[in-house]
C-alpha cells in the first residue's frame, strides 16, 4: 500500500483488521463486517499479505516436538462400519480348508444368525517386491504393497460401532476425551495461519455413527476440535458473509460486543481464552480469503485428477477428498481425518457387511482403492510421502463365520490396519491373528499402541504429551501404549 494511503488511514483513525476484530468481539458478524470493510479498502492489510502472517496469541502457532519428527502431518483414512480383515489384508487358507464346519461353541455374535466358517469370496494377490498379500478387490493398493506396513494384530474393546470408532479415535470407549487429531494439534500446533490445524471430511452419505464426538477436543479447549469440511457442495460453510444483514445492524451489534469485550479485557487482562477467541476470529477472517483456494481441486492437472479417480463416478467422491487432503497438508494443515462410509443404510453405505459381504466389500473397495493408491503416488512424486503419515483402519474386524449365509458379524478381537509414509519400512506384516482370523494372537496391538506409534512418528513421546484436567496429567494413551517397534525402526 502507498504511504499516502497509510496516512489517509491514520488520519481517519481506521483500525487495523486485528484491532477491529479485537475490539468488536468478532463472531460471525465481526467476520462479515470485516470482510465488507476489507472489500471497501477500509482495513489496512491486503489479503495476500495476511494468509500466512503469524497471528498473535494463536493457539495453533507451531510448537517444538519432543525430538526430531519423521512426519509433520497425518492423513487418517477411516473405513466406517468395520472392514473384514480376512477378506482384505489377512488371508486365511484355513477358512477355505474348513469351510462349512462349525467354529467353537464359545463364539459370541452380536446380531445373531451365526453360521459355519466362511471362506473369503476373494483371491489374494502378491504385490510389489515384498510379495505382500492383498485382496484382489484392492488391485491398485496391491501395486503399492512395498509402501504399506500392514498390522494384522490390532484389537479393540467394543463390538458397538459408536464405542469402537471412538476408541480408535480417542483411545477411550467412554465419551468426553480428546480425539487423536486434537492431541496432535495441541502438541504441535499447525504450519498454516489461514487454515484450521485439524480438518475432518465425512462421507457424502453421512458421517460416522458417533458424529462430532469422533473429532471432539473432549476436556481440552474447543479450539482443538476438528473443523468439519463438507463432502458435497461448498466444503466450508459460512465463508460468505450472511445475506440480509445491513451494515447498520452489523454496526449496532458490534458496538454492543465491543463494549462487553472492553469490560471483559479490563477485568481479565491477559485472559488466554479471550486471546484464543480473538485469534479464532482472525483465522475465520483469513479463511474467507485463503481457504477457497486450498479446497479448490479444479486447478489440478487432468493427469492428477485421473490419478485420484475424479473422472469416474464410483471413485470421484472419495478421490476428491483424498486430493483435498493432499492440498491441505501441502498448505500446512497438521491432521486430516477422512471418514469413508456414511450413516444412511449401515449395510450398504458403510463397510458393515452383515448380509452380503462380497457385494458390500467389492463396492467399498472400488470407491477407495484407486483414490488411496493415487494419494500415495501423488505424495511420493511431490516428495511429501516421507513427511506425511498415512494411516488406514476401521473400528473393528469381522467374524470368520458367516452371518445370514453370506455376511459377517462384528469382531473387535482381530482387525487389520496399515501405515505408510513417514519413512516407515513398507512391504512388511506386523503381528498375526489365529488361523481363522478370530483373535489377534501375535504382538497384539491396542488403540493405545497405535496412537503411541503415531505420536512417535510426529516427534512426540506419548508419555510426555499431557494435558492437566481434574487434577491429573491426562494422556492420549492413558497409562498404556508402546510404539510399534517395526514401524518406528
Amino acid at each position: 500500500m502507498s504511504d499516502h494511503h497509510h496516512h489517509h488511514c491514520r488520519k481517519k483513525s481506521f483500525w487495523s483488521r486485528r484491532d477491529f476484530l479485537f475490539r468488536s468481539g468478532g463472531g460471525i458478524a465481526g467476520v462479515a463486517l470485516a470482510d465488507l470493510m476489507n472489500r471497501q479498502n477500509l482495513l489496512e492489510a491486503a489479503q495476500s499479505d495476511t494468509c500466512e502472517a503469524p497471528i498473535p496469541g494463536n493457539p495453533f502457532a507451531p510448537k517444538q516436538s519432543h525430538f526430531a519428527p519423521r512426519a509433520t502431518a497425518v492423513i487418517s483414512l477411516f473405513m466406517s462400519g468395520g472392514v473384514s480383515q480376512v477378506d482384505t489384508f489377512d488371508p486365511k487358507p484355513a477358512l477355505t480348508k474348513y469351510a462349512g464346519q462349525p467354529m467353537a461353541d464359545s463364539v459370541v455374535v452380536r446380531q445373531g444368525h451365526p453360521g459355519p466358517l466362511m471362506p473369503s469370496p476373494f483371491e489374494f494377490i502378491r504385490g510389489g517386491q515384498s510379495g505382500l498379500e492383498v485382496s484382489e478387490i484392492f488391485p491398485n493398493l496391491a501395486k503399492k504393497a512395498d509402501d504399506l506396513a500392514v498390522i494384522r494384530s490390532l484389537y479393540g474393546r467394543s463390538n458397538d460401532h459408536i464405542q469402537a470408532t471412538y476408541e480408535m479415535q480417542s483411545g477411550q470407549i467412554r465419551m468426553g476425551f480428546p480425539s487423536v487429531g486434537s492431541w496432535v494439534t495441541y502438541g504441535l500446533g499447525a504450519e498454516s495461519s489461514s487454515l484450521p490445524a485439524f480438518v475432518v471430511m465425512n462421507d457424502y452419505r453421512g458421517g460416522p455413527l458417533g458424529g462430532p464426538n469422533d473429532w471432539s477436543a473432549g476436556f481440552m479447549p474447543a479450539t482443538y476440535q476438528g473443523t468439519l469440511f463438507r463432502a458435497v457442495g461448498d466444503p466450508i460453510v459460512d465463508l460468505q458473509p450472511p445475506e440480509g444483514v445491513t451494515e447498520a445492524q452489523q454496526r449496532a451489534r458490534l458496538d454492543a460486543l465491543a463494549k462487553l469485550n472492553e469490560i471483559d479485557i479490563s477485568k481479565n487482562p491477559g485472559n488466554s481464552e479471550l486471546a484464543a477467541r480473538i485469534s479464532s476470529y482472525e483465522l475465520a477472517y483469513r479463511m474467507q480469503g485463503c481457504a477457497p483456494e486450498a479446497v479448490d481441486t479444479s486447478a489440478e492437472s487432468d493427469a492428477t485428477k485421473k490419478l485420484y479417480g475424479l473422472d469416474e463416478t464410483i471413485t470421484e467422491p472419495f478421490g476428491r477428498q483424498c486430493l483435498m487432503a493432499r492440498r491441505l497438508v501441502e498448505r500446512g494443515v497438521r491432521f486430516v481425518q477422512l471418514f469413508h462410509g456414511g450413516l444412511g443404510n449401515q449395510n450398504t453405505d458403510t463397510w458393515d457387511a452383515h448380509s452380503n459381504l462380497k457385494e458390500n466389500h467389492t463396492q467399498h473397495a472400488a470407491e477407495t482403492d484407486l483414490p488411496i493408491a493415487g494419494l500415495l503416488t501423488d505424495l511420493k512424486s511431490r516428495g511429501m510421502l516421507d513427511s506425511t503419515l498415512i494411516v488406514w483402519h476401521a473400528e473393528f474386524g469381522r467374524m470368520p463365520i458367516s452371518q445370514r449365509g453370506v455376511g459377517r458379524d462384528h469382531n473387535p478381537g482381530a482387525m487389520t490396519g496399515w501405515m505408510a509414509g513417514a519413512g516407515i519400512q513398507g512391504g512388511q506384516v506386523i503381528g498375526a491373528s489365529d488361523e481363522f482370523g478370530y483373535k489377534a494372537v501375535e504382538q497384539r496391538i491396542s488403540a493405545h499402541d497405535f496412537h503411541a506409534t503415531m505420536l512417535h512418528l510426529l516427534g512426540m513421546d506419548h508419555t510426555q504429551l499431557t494435558y492437566r484436567y481434574n487434577g491429573r496429567d491426562m494422556r492420549l494413551t492413558d497409562v498404556h501404549g508402546v510404539p510399534i517397534p517395526q514401524i518406528i525402526a
